[in-house]
């Protein structure tokens, strides 16, 4: 695990192994849904960065979050932005995103 000023950065191993461990976690995917049509890990929640962050305010914020997309870009915003904006204190940015988790943890899962 590495870290940002704002928010913590997970390899898709780590974010792998907390779902092994049956960690206490909520997997936010903010790709479009066309996207998450194409290629998605199960039990994920799907809040695309193009909506309003109303989503935000439903969730328990002593839950640690993790958020992903595509290869971490628009994950990254989202992170800091739950942190800035909504006042989460455990958020984490899914390095490398689905493309990433396609590759090393389910190669089952389309690359695009």
């Amino acid at each position: 695990m590495s870290t940002h000023p704002l928010y913590s950065q997970l390899t898709v191993e780590e974010v792998a192994a907390m779902r092994q461990r049956n960690e206490p976690f909520i997997l936010i995917d903010v790709r479009e849904p066309h996207e998450y049509a194409i290629a998605h890990i199960d039990s994920t929640v799907l809040h695309p960065m193009s909506a309003p962050l109303d989503w935000a305010a439903a969730i328990d914020r002593e839950t640690p979050i993790v958020v992903m997309c595509h290869h971490g870009m628009r994950s990254a915003h989202v992170a800091a932005t739950l942190i800035q904006r909504f006042g989460f204190r455990s958020v984490a940015n899914m390095s490398g995103g689905i493309d990433a988790w396609s590759l090393l943890i389910d190669t089952n899962i389309p690359r695009y």
